[in-house]
């Protein structure tokens, strides 16, 4: 049976129960969970909140957030496009 990758508790069966788990863990600063917020809004097309995790997982150091910050300077996507930026979170990344 399929676990979270959080609590190693069984794996949510609802889009919206795993919503809230991610959210309970980016509540408490995890940066994978943050980073994971930000991925769904930015699939869902809200590019200000994908940032939004984005940024505040990549202050904590997740790599993957400073790749996903890199994608968005690069296409002016929730912010404004700025190629230094964009250079800059991938040599973090």
């Amino acid at each position: 049976e399929p676990t979270c990758p959080f609590c190693r508790q069984p794996a949510s069966e609802s889009e919206e129960e795993v919503v809230k788990n991610i959210m309970k863990r980016a509540n408490a600063n995890d940066p994978v969970a943050m980073l994971q917020m930000g991925l769904r809004r930015c699939w869902s097309g809200d590019h200000d909140d994908a940032f939004r995790y984005a940024n505040k997982a990549a202050e904590l150091g997740d790599a993957g957030a400073h790749f996903q910050l890199a994608c968005l300077f690069g296409e002016g996507k929730g912010v404004e496009k700025d190629a230094k930026k964009k250079v800059y979170h991938l040599e973090q990344a």
